[in-house]
């Protein structure tokens, strides 16, 4: 009877088919504040994660600002496996990896081209940094877009920021800002409308665009397209979870964040050039919110401050920062980035 019991179980389980399970994801995702990057690219993405990998696959994703999460501790959310897969801030994550701003320090990219050859260069040393201190799988990198100056009070070029708060996201920026006289203030993304409004800052940083879908441009007067940075975001993935992936699925899931990175890239510069002008109330305006704004253009002064910043002022105090975290941080940049700048 054991005999035949065994032998009738042995048979039922090599005549039943395998019952796949669901891969099922987390995701912490960018701030709803920051507006068609996330209503118009990562929430599809992430809404039809199986169709975008090909695999039978589920992912949930979490807007970090419905959260109580801050973006700063996206880096630590991921090694901890809290979430599977983290839009990471670059900017606000580089509190606990410094390296990450030697893809964006200030006076290092004008421009969108300027930003992908930084990608192109020195994205490889931010990968081995995140997989060896922080057990993150970076899956792709991707721009808000070029950085510019919002203020309260009417201004003509950065001369006028002496003595005035202006919002910053990163040490970079902090220490360009002190040079030129003005009072850095960190500030989340989500708190600057109502700082700018209240005065708790005359002025603010951030991309046109997200400017845009925040309020800005309801509590300021002037905009200045004056590149600073271009706010790098990332995916990254908990290890132990892409680990757990076979190689084929790693693949596919690979394949679908280039996919999407590339997208966003795109859309990004779209959307930066709509935003100045819808900010200022000029047309074509067809996706977002017009406003009036006075466009005040950056002076020759204020062109050659924010270039001669990454040799004098950005390079200088990150490496020392840099290094101290990781070694041999600064010589990377150096060989890559810096050689490429002139440095």
């Amino acid at each position: 009877m054991q005999r035949l019991l065994m032998t009738a179980a042995l048979c039922l389980a090599c005549a039943s088919p395998s019952i796949a399970e669901t891969l099922q994801f987390k995701v912490l995702g960018q701030p709803v504040a920051t507006g068609k990057i996330l209503e118009e690219l990562e929430k599809p993405f992430f809404e039809n994660f199986a169709a975008e990998t090909g695999l039978d696959a589920k992912a949930v994703l979490s807007p970090v600002d419905t959260t109580g999460i801050k973006d700063m501790e996206g880096l630590r959310i991921a090694k901890a496996g809290l979430f599977d897969i983290v839009s990471l801030r670059f900017s606000p994550i580089s509190r606990d990896a410094p390296i990450a701003l030697g893809l964006d320090l200030v006076g290092q990219n004008a421009d969108y081209e300027s930003a992908r050859e930084s990608v192109e260069l020195f994205l490889p040393e931010v990968e081995k940094v995140f997989a060896a201190q922080f057990d993150t799988k970076l899956l792709g990198v991707w721009p808000f877009g070029p950085q510019i100056l919002f203020c309260k009070p009417d201004m003509a070029s950065l001369t006028d920021l002496k003595g005035k708060k202006v919002r910053v996201f990163d040490q970079s920026m902090a220490n360009f800002i002190s040079a030129v006289g003005g009072t850095p203030v960190p500030l989340p993304f989500p708190e600057v409308q109502q700082a700018l409004q209240r005065g708790v800052v005359d002025c603010a940083l951030t991309g046109p665009s997200s400017a845009n879908s925040a309020g800005w441009p309801e509590v300021s007067t002037t905009e200045m397209p004056l590149g600073f940075t271009t706010a790098f975001n990332g995916y990254g993935m908990n290890m132990k979870r892409w680990n757990g992936l076979s190689p084929e699925e790693q693949e596919k899931i690979v394949a679908a964040f280039s996919s999407l990175t590339d997208r966003i890239w795109t859309r990004s510069e779209e959307l930066y050039e709509e935003a100045l002008r819808c900010n200022a109330g000029q047309t074509p305006c067809d996706s977002l919110r017009s406003y009036d704004l006075k466009i005040v253009e950056p002076t020759e002064a204020d062109l050659t401050a924010v270039n001669k910043a990454l040799k004098e002022i950005s390079f200088p105090a990150w490496k020392e920062v840099c290094d101290a975290a990781t070694t041999g941080c600064s010589d990377a940049w150096l060989a890559t980035v810096g050689k490429s700048r002139g440095l």
